[in-house]
């Protein structure tokens, strides 16, 4: 697995601020199922834009998936954010939930296939994964590195 995985979490040292020209897209959903295919049409979009390569594309879309799902079903957050920063050899994705948990737990009774492993895929297709505090306001970051353009590059 990569660093950062769901069984080894990595902690980063925060990073000097990019100077380099960087592609960036974002965008705010509701925190609502329906937001999901939403978010993943968005960023097929761009990316197509973006001339991106279609492997690489599915592979983000997925974990754009992933993230999205996972801040809508597991927060009580009213919106979601999710960033694209195309940093040249990688492409980074970060989804920004307003933090507060999920109103009490709620026993799930559903098969292992049927869901629980959205982390995992994220670890599988990603050079790099992790989450922080936002810094400003409250709520995490949930963000995933992949390689493309035929090379991996240190993080964003």
């Amino acid at each position: 697995m990569a660093p950062g995985n769901a069984l080894t979490p990595r902690l980063i040292a925060p990073r000097p601020p990019i100077t380099a020209d960087v592609r960036r897209f974002s965008f705010e959903l509701p925190a609502r199922a329906e937001s999901v295919a939403r978010a993943r049409h968005l960023v097929e979009e761009r990316l197509v834009l973006w001339e991106v390569d279609g492997t690489v594309c599915e592979a983000v879309t997925l974990v754009v998936s992933e993230l999205v799902t996972n801040a809508v079903v597991h927060t009580a957050s009213r919106r979601v954010v999710c960033e694209l920063r195309d940093c040249g050899e990688r492409l980074r994705v970060a989804v920004q939930d307003e933090g507060s948990p999920a109103a009490g737990p709620r026993l799930r009774r559903t098969a292992p296939e049927e869901g629980g492993r959205g982390l995992l895929l994220v670890d599988a297709v990603s050079s790099a994964w992790g989450a922080h505090d936002a810094r400003h306001g409250a709520g995490r970051v949930v963000w995933a590195e992949l390689a493309h353009a035929g090379g991996l590059a240190e993080p964003c």
